[in-house]
């Protein structure tokens, strides 16, 4: 019998079984732990209010300690640097465009801290390149050390000595075994079955005492226990995947535990397996919520940017309209900033697309301010034009005409577009002052002219008040008189002020129409005087009266003929026929009016030759 110090009990072909089974789960989290490293490398580490010298600063330190940089790190590092130098670029390049710099003439300013950055990141790639490749020289090196395991096991199988004796030895190999950790990934399986068997033929044929596999079993069900214990106090770990790395950890040692007595062999494992599947669970929930969040954060950018693909350019045709739409599209990049990261494979993708959309619009706009700086030069030409229009006319003393071809010229001026601020209050006080000016000249000069007016409305009104005497007297014999008097004197006054003139021109022609059907006086007076009213109310000056006076001779002529012709037929009739008499009396009827409007016309250009006479 040998000391039990110096030698432990052997297992049961049982215990191997259980090994298998942890193995087996070990593989699983071995590979579920591989694609959550390879899901948690595209997760990005949050930066608070980073600079760029910050990241420099934590990329240096990384740097002189390049065992503890992972890959995550470094690749959120280079992205919130590259951000950072982005952000600036584009500011440096709004401020070229808005400085009048063509967008395309831009060149990037250089960077000092970028080339530092990539110096640095250099050297660490460098070394972790350095650092790969002792690992997995080390992973060869550890191939060829537990082939040697396997082979000396293979050995001890094989001897034909005593497998008590040999069993300290098997112990030295396994505990040899299980410290030697990496191995390239595509011998563990094989090397693992290897080693399963030599260790199974071994305890096959191991014939120690119960006492040493008792103290064996009571050993190992301590530590499995405790690993137990551990493992269910990660379910309750805040940080999931904190806890898986941990679990995997767990399983290694469970898995390099020797087994424990047959009766506790499924409790103990249930009980290890259950806390495994609810860590399992938690980390497989954590990483499926990750993805409905990035999957939201897709939809929300896709949104961003079919809103600004569709954009449309048509209705942006003034200055005030492209700068609401840019601020829109800088709310929209802010938005975009607040927004978390899309599934990694369209991640690049989304930002790309936006990133497309948004140089469009601003190429636009870079395109619609060259065309429209373009077009205020022309604008600008324009109203320097117009505007030494005004001022080859603002001492000019024609009033009427002058004033018509200055506000023609001012309802020009809106309809010529804007020019650039630096010459649009200069070229417009230049054009108001040239107006301005005439307008003050002209206002001075007339200033006399509307007294004069006042002066004429209160003699007509004296006239009126003589009318109203006249239609309330009972003199009727001297009514035709003072009637033809007072409109003689009613027609030389001159004008009055523009907004009493209607008024006081119906008041007046009501009181002589009134004046007239009272009196009986005669109708062919009354149009003279309402004639001679009216032409002393014509604008226009000689030109007027002188179309006025052709369009009588015209209507003259007309009624000559017109008389020339009843004339004639006169002589066709005969006067024995009732009919024929009738129509005798008709015709004499319309003669004697065409005499009496041919002599009224007469007067009314007679009328006109005295005024133009006058004039």
């Amino acid at each position: 019998m040998m000391d039990s110090h110096d030698t432990n009990p052997p297992l049961e072909q049982g215990d191997l079984e259980e090994e298998k089974n942890v193995a087996e789960v070990s593989e699983t989290q071995t590979m579920e732990t591989q694609a959550e490293n390879t899901n948690a490398e595209t997760q990005p580490e949050s930066v608070s209010k980073p600079t760029k010298e910050s990241v420099l600063k934590r990329l240096n330190e990384l740097a002189s300690d390049h065992k503890s940089a992972s890959k995550i790190e470094l690749d959120t590092l280079k992205q919130t640097f590259y951000k950072l130098h982005n952000a600036e670029q584009e500011a440096d390049k709004k401020v070229f465009v808005n400085n009048g710099g063509n967008e395309q003439d831009y060149t990037p300013k250089n960077d000092e801290l970028e080339n530092e950055f990539k110096n640095v990141m250099s050297v660490i790639k460098e070394k972790r390149s350095t650092l790969t490749a002792e690992i997995e020289k080390q992973k060869e090196d550890n191939l060829e050390i537990k082939l040697s395991i396997l082979a000396k096991l293979k050995e001890l199988v094989e001897s034909s000595e005593d497998a008590n004796r040999s069993y300290n030895e098997f112990k030295r190999l396994q505990q040899q075994w299980n410290e030697i950790r990496l191995i390239p990934q595509a011998k563990v399986n094989e090397l693992w079955k290897s080693y399963q068997l030599y260790v199974e033929k071994f305890y096959d044929i191991l014939k120690l005492n119960n006492e040493f596999r008792d103290y064996d079993f009571k050993k190992n069900l301590e530590i499995k226990s405790k690993l137990c214990e551990t493992a269910e106090k990660l379910i309750e770990e805040p940080d999931v995947v904190s806890a898986f790395h941990q679990l995997q950890k767990l399983h290694q040692e469970f898995r390099d535990t020797g087994p424990v007595a047959k009766d506790l062999r499924d409790e103990v494992w249930a009980r290890f397996k259950a806390a495994s599947t609810q860590v399992n669970r938690r980390h497989q929930e954590h990483f499926e919520e990750l993805k409905e969040v990035e999957q939201h954060n897709l939809d929300q950018k896709t949104v961003i940017c079919e809103i600004v693909e569709t954009i449309e350019y048509t209705e942006l045709t003034t200055f005030t309209a492209w700068e609401n739409r840019t601020q829109e599209i800088i709310a929209l990049q802010s938005k975009w900033k607040t927004i978390g990261f899309a599934p990694q494979k369209m991640n690049v993708k989304i930002f790309e697309r936006f990133r497309k959309a948004c140089d469009g619009f601003f190429k636009k706009k870079s395109e619609f301010y060259k065309l429209l700086k373009e077009s205020m030069t022309e604008n600008l030409e324009k109203k320097k034009a117009l505007c030494e229009k005004a001022e080859a006319l603002k001492d000019n003393t024609d009033w009427k005409e002058t004033s018509e071809i200055l506000t023609k010229l001012q309802k020009e001026w809106k309809t010529v577009g804007p020019v650039t601020k630096k010459y649009s209050d200069a070229i417009w006080n230049r054009f108001i002052g040239a107006c301005d000016y005439f307008f003050e000249q002209k206002n001075k000069a007339t200033s006399s002219l509307r007294t004069g007016e006042f002066e004429n409305l209160e003699k007509k009104k004296e006239i009126i008040d003589k009318l109203i005497a006249l239609k309330d007297s009972s003199v009727t014999d001297e009514a035709n008189q003072l009637v033809r008097e007072l409109i003689k004197e009613w027609n030389s006054v001159g004008h009055v002020p523009f907004k009493e003139k209607d008024r006081i021109y119906k008041q007046f022609h009501a009181l002589i129409d009134e004046i007239f059907e009272r009196f009986n006086l005669s109708l062919s007076d009354k149009k003279l005087s309402n004639f001679k009213s009216a032409i002393s109310t014509i604008q226009g000056g000689h030109q007027s009266l002188y179309k006025e006076r052709e369009r009588l001779i015209r209507i003259y002529e007309n009624m000559k003929n017109e008389l020339h012709t009843y004339e004639n037929n006169l002589g066709f009739l005969s006067s024995s026929s009732q009919k024929g008499n009738s129509l005798l009396t008709e015709i004499n009827r319309k003669v004697e009016k065409l005499k009496a409007d041919l002599e009224l016309t007469l007067q009314k250009i007679h009328v006109i030759d005295e005024s133009a006479k006058e004039e």
